[in-house]
């Protein structure tokens, strides 16, 4: 059973997304799980998400420290936030 998602992606992003997707003779929909399901297969076989983001920095604060949002992080996460993002010496 499909659960309909909502996303939010900039026009060119999706122009060329949809183009690749009628390429291959498939709906945006279609292309779309597909490149979903390759992400976390490959997400997968490279190891854990904690492994996955060590050392790697994209610039966005919140991809950054993807590790402090898993399950297991601390439990006093909504009160020290700022501590957690960007470090106690602010």
């Amino acid at each position: 059973m499909l659960d309909r998602t909502t996303i939010v992606m900039p026009r060119p992003l999706k122009a060329k997304a949809v183009a690749r997707a009628r390429q291959q003779g498939i709906s945006f929909g279609e292309f779309v799980r597909q490149a979903v399901e390759k992400q976390l297969a490959a997400s997968l076989k490279s190891g854990s998400k904690k492994e996955k983001t060590e050392g790697k920095k994209t610039g966005d604060p919140f991809w950054d420290n993807l590790v402090t949002f898993t399950d297991d992080g601390p439990a006093d996460l909504s009160t020290r936030i700022d501590d957690y993002l960007y470090g106690d010496d602010r």
